[in-house]
């Protein structure tokens, strides 16, 4: 078998709160979104683009997340590419590509906690000797994450 590599890496800022829900399940999700910039030139004019990412966050990682994270916050967030998709209620068919992570780094102090230092919440680093459990659950694979987030996220809101 071929191996393939589904990794994402983006430093940019928070567009919104972190939004935690809890699954029926317990498991913590949490969502927001990130947008990054691009600058480039054509002749002497500078054109600039944004673009707006969705992130997903479970468990352990999404709670620190909520607590950590605030709208504005600029971040490094490390994951894997995910498009989901489902049908609407007026019948059509919908799809999100989101950014699940399970790496946050916390870039400036624009954040819940404060003004501080960068600060590393991953599965590699575990601030607290807390565990973190940042995948998905297995017995949530098959768990509709719209049932989760709820109507807002699922119309594609950044």
């Amino acid at each position: 078998m071929a191996r393939s590599l589904n990794k994402v890496i983006l430093i940019g800022n928070l567009t919104r709160d972190v939004e935690l829900r809890y699954t029926p399940q317990g498991a913590a999700v949490g969502a927001f979104g990130v947008a990054t910039n691009r600058q480039w030139k054509v002749g002497d004019q500078v054109k600039e683009a944004t673009e707006f990412h969705n992130i997903v966050a479970w468990n352990k990682l999404a709670e620190l997340c909520s607590q950590m994270l605030a709208k504005g916050s600029r971040v490094y967030v490390e994951g894997r590419l995910q498009t989901r998709d489902w049908v609407d209620q007026t019948g059509a068919k919908r799809y999100r590509t989101e950014i699940v992570i399970d790496e946050m780094i916390v870039l400036n102090g624009k954040t819940k906690a404060g003004e501080g230092a960068a600060e590393d919440y991953s599965a590699g680093h575990q601030p607290d000797s807390a565990a973190h459990d940042t995948a998905m659950p297995d017995d949530l694979a098959d768990l509709n994450i719209d049932d989760v987030l709820g109507d807002a996220d699922a119309q594609g809101d950044k």
